[in-house]
């Protein structure tokens, strides 16, 4: 009967280890590398966004912008045709 405790206690005790190294594992090793990635990509979108803006603006058209409820067309200064002076 003793013997049968002290397994069970033994195996409470060897699960709750494993479940704890499962949750250092995760904060320590998984979490840094799902978190850096998803940084990695949102930075990637971002430039990509950039770059297609730039590519359509020095084509000197006007390229029209979203910003909040507005609207706003950006062109590039070289495409004015402003006066010297």
């Amino acid at each position: 009967m003793k013997n049968n405790k002290t397994a069970l206690v033994f195996k409470i005790l060897i699960l709750v280890i494993v479940i704890l190294l499962g949750i250092i594992v995760y904060a320590f090793v998984i979490r840094p590398q799902i978190t850096s990635y998803a940084v990695k990509v949102y930075n990637q979108g971002y430039e990509n966004a950039i770059l297609q803006v730039v590519q359509e603006i020095v084509t000197c058209k006007p390229v029209p912008l979203r910003v909040g409820d507005e609207t706003i067309n950006i062109i590039a200064v070289e495409c004015l045709n402003l006066p010297k002076g």
